[in-house]
């Protein structure tokens, strides 16, 4: 636990949907609906351990991030800001934490899946880059807003949003502070989709259940080859060649992979055990 600051489980709410297979969809919802689900440093160490709880369990094969009330989460919170950023250390602090669970998002063995029900504002568009996957409820508002109050983007928004949108949109989003309708955030490719707003967690278990059918070591091998290309800018060359390393060690060496290929040859359904 980071010093001097409680962790509060109350603020992320957790649920688990079923999947096919016995499998399961974490869901988890930032939960102060008043306070638009703000970033602030409790907050982000209870979404750290309410990641950390459902990577724990071998059931979990997607994680979903969602925000209760009208709001994903509009960032962090701007009063404790006068306070926290009045400490070196103490935002330091913050700001590694948030990293951190970002990078979890990231990295971890699962695809994990942003549902923007609503406002998605500075940190809380942060949150939605470092998911693999983004569904938008048709009222869902994303935007960065922190040059307008003075402040900068350090969640990873200068870094992720220009891979996600293109290096000039980005541009134009961080220094204009406008804040983008689901559609044109889907036209620009800041989220995958968008779907009525009564259909957002619905969209997320359709999902689940096709990663749910998959073999949940192929698609954690996946999802570490784009996570090591994204993370470490690799060239096409070192790409190819990490692609080329997993993609061999997975195929001669798993039960999966075989497994695929003699229920492909027999005309019926694979069933995966993940070794």
């Amino acid at each position: 636990m980071t010093a001097d600051v409680a962790v509060d489980p109350s603020l992320v709410r957790s649920s688990y949907l079923s999947l096919e297979g016995g499998s399961t969809l974490a869901l988890l919802t930032l939960d102060r609906a008043e306070q638009m689900n703000p970033l602030d440093h409790p907050s982000v160490l209870a979404l750290r351990d309410a990641i950390e709880s459902a990577l724990a369990r071998d059931d979990v094969r997607a994680i979903a991030l969602t925000g209760a009330g009208r709001a994903f989460s509009a960032g962090g919170d701007m009063k404790k800001y006068l306070q926290l950023q009045g400490d070196r250390h103490a935002f330091t602090r913050f700001l590694l934490d948030l990293h951190g669970v970002f990078d979890s998002l990231a990295t971890c063995r699962v695809p994990t899946i942003a549902l923007v029900n609503g406002i998605a504002i500075a940190g809380g568009m942060e949150l939605v880059l470092a998911c693999d996957v983004a569904f938008a409820a048709q009222s869902a508002r994303i935007g960065d807003a922190h040059l307008p109050f003075g402040q900068m983007g350090g969640g990873g928004v200068l870094s992720r949003l220009p891979r996600r949108v293109g290096s000039h949109r980005a541009r134009e989003l961080i220094f204009s502070g406008r804040i983008l309708p689901a559609d044109e955030a889907a036209a620009w490719g800041l989220v995958n989709r968008v779907v009525p707003d009564a259909d957002l967690i619905a969209a997320a278990v359709d999902l689940g259940n096709d990663i749910a059918r998959k073999s949940p070591l192929a698609v954690a091998n996946v999802k570490r080859v784009l996570a090591q290309i994204d993370f470490h800018g690799l060239g096409l060359d070192d790409a190819l060649a990490f692609e080329r390393e997993v993609t061999i060690d997975y195929c001669l060496d798993s039960q999966d992979a075989r497994e695929g290929l003699e229920a492909f040859s027999a005309k019926r359904r694979p069933e995966f055990r993940g070794v």
